[in-house]
């Protein structure tokens, strides 16, 4: 969807109020954020086949009309990093945000991304948009991969009525995932890089942080002012853990 010259106006004018109050680069370079140990877990890469890119709840949001952000990236396949607060007690891994490396360039200021038809009238700082998980879980995909989503979505639901997507295909897949990979993982999984049935592309699950609810999705600009990443933010981890919470 083209959003209109008048919401494009607003957009320019307000986009300052967008840019993410955090550095993001910490989450993926530093060893400690305000006092928490932080790691890093390779989830992969993501297939971009078009460009036109999108972050879901893979289990509760996956519809065929739903929109890709406004801004497009490169196409092709990158790598899927999370940022990991690393359990210090009782709590498990908590995983802080998840990029998608698409350059070779660092990013220099993170903005929120947005798909064009957000309300921008009222917006102040210190809001965001981002977007809902309602089943504990996120994932990065394109508007082609979408289509092949949902083409097994319909498929699966067609060939096993009344079962359950997670329960009678995707959890044994998070379980296995488990026992191969169990570094910042719960018994039931905590990650998987889905390879679509039928294709060649792949799709990274992942868990949301804290669990439900909405989480601002930014990206990464680099010097030239190009998209050079991706980023979903879980956890602020300042606010969620710092001293002055």
């Amino acid at each position: 969807m083209i959003p209109d010259n008048e919401w494009l106006n607003t957009w320019n004018q307000k986009r300052a109020l967008l840019t993410c109050p955090n550095n993001l680069n910490d989450y993926f370079e530093e060893t400690a954020v305000a006092g928490k140990k932080i790691d890093r877990l390779e989830l992969g890469s993501v297939s971009i086949p078009t460009g036109e890119i999108l972050v879901r709840d893979p289990l509760v949001y996956i519809q065929k009309d739903a929109e890709p952000y406004l801004i497009k990236v490169p196409a092709g396949e990158f790598p899927v990093t999370a940022a990991v607060v690393v359990p210090d007690g009782e709590d498990c891994a908590r995983y802080a945000a998840v990029k998608v490396q698409f350059t070779a360039d660092d990013a220099i200021r993170f903005e929120e991304a947005l798909i064009g038809t957000e309300d921008l009238v009222d917006f102040t700082e210190g809001q965001f948009f981002g977007f809902n998980v309602d089943a504990g879980l996120g994932c990065v995909l394109d508007k082609e991969t979408l289509k092949h989503f949902c083409t097994f979505q319909d498929k699966f639901h067609s060939e096993h009525p009344g079962k359950n997507l997670y329960d009678d295909y995707f959890a044994a897949l998070f379980a296995a995932n488990y026992v191969e990979n169990p570094i910042y993982q719960r018994e039931a999984g905590d990650w998987i890089n889905w390879k679509i049935p039928g294709t060649d592309y792949h799709i990274p699950f992942f868990q949301s942080g804290f669990g439900d609810g909405a989480y601002p999705v930014y990206y990464g600009f680099d010097i030239e002012g190009k998209v050079c990443s991706l980023i979903i933010q879980f956890i602020d981890i300042e606010l969620a853990y710092g001293e002055d919470e």
